[in-house]
């Protein structure tokens, strides 16, 4: 159990930076149009590139030596680097989200969906990459990976269909800047654990 929840912990403290993709569902949910949909394509993209990461760098870091190693001085690298960005970003004043247009066409949306989750270089660094590199130091890999997976789930369809109630909080830059200093503290504290883990 312990090891599933440092998965969730993992996984919902890297989905929740706003990127192009979370601004997207945000804005989905937002107009109330295919939420469905979208969720799901975001959701099943995650648990593929999460299970990707956790059952194949465990290989590759047996089959080269020192791999492991390097990749979780990467990640700390890449956390201390994406904690330092957010905590300036809050430090900035945070941002302001704009509900915008949504997609249209459940076609579009979908489209939209898959693009912005697969043609996106961050999620494979998160996913493959970090998640993979994390997971490598936990006997229970299959564990760690559903906590990945669950946080996945939980985030996408909270955002999703919890948008209409985040709007007016979201509409406050205080509120991203409040949301990027968690942020930005949980990244720092994993970073850390990389390293000394």
């Amino acid at each position: 159990m312990q090891t599933a929840l440092s998965g969730f912990a993992l996984g919902i403290s890297l989905i929740l930076a706003i990127g192009a993709q979370n601004a997207f569902v945000l804005r989905q949910g937002l107009m109330r149009q295919h939420v469905l949909p979208v969720v799901l394509v975001c959701a099943f993209s995650d648990a593929v590139l999460i299970a990707a990461g956790v059952s194949g760098f465990g290989a590759l870091a047996k089959a080269v030596p020192g791999l492991e190693w390097a990749m979780r001085l990467f990640g700390a690298g890449f956390l201390v680097w994406y904690g330092l960005r957010t905590l300036h970003s809050a430090w900035q004043g945070g941002a302001q989200l704009e509900a915008g247009q949504a997609a249209g066409s459940l076609q579009a949306a979908v489209l939209t969906c898959l693009a912005l989750t697969w043609l996106n270089p961050h999620v494979y660094l998160d996913t493959v990459v970090l998640l993979g590199a994390v997971s490598a130091q936990y006997d229970d890999k299959l564990a760690f990976g559903l906590g990945a997976v669950t946080a996945s789930f939980v985030f996408f369809f909270s955002l999703g269909f919890g948008a209409r109630l985040l709007a007016p909080l979201f509409a406050r830059p205080r509120a991203w800047q409040v949301l990027d200093l968690i942020i930005g503290l949980t990244m720092l504290a994993i970073a850390a654990k990389l390293l000394l883990g």
